[in-house]
């Protein structure tokens, strides 16, 4: 698995496994226990991975939908 997002914010990462599932792209959010170790406080940000054969499609799949930059 490859790292395509990573952030603290919930909302983008539900976000964009939205958009992965709906072109059926396989990913998986790491980190997101850390919320035990840090107080779930939201200051450790999550990983967004996906299949290293799909990255260049997920990436673009995210700069369409203004998840993140080219």
């Amino acid at each position: 698995m490859t790292e395509l997002l990573k952030t603290n914010d919930v909302v983008l990462i539900s976000y964009a496994t939205a958009l992965l599932a709906g072109e059926n792209i396989a990913h998986t959010v790491f980190d997101t226990n850390m919320s035990v170790l840090e107080g779930s406080i939201g200051i450790l940000p999550k990983r967004l991975m996906v299949d290293p054969e799909r990255l260049d499609e997920a990436r673009e799949l995210m700069h369409a939908a203004g998840v993140m930059p080219c």
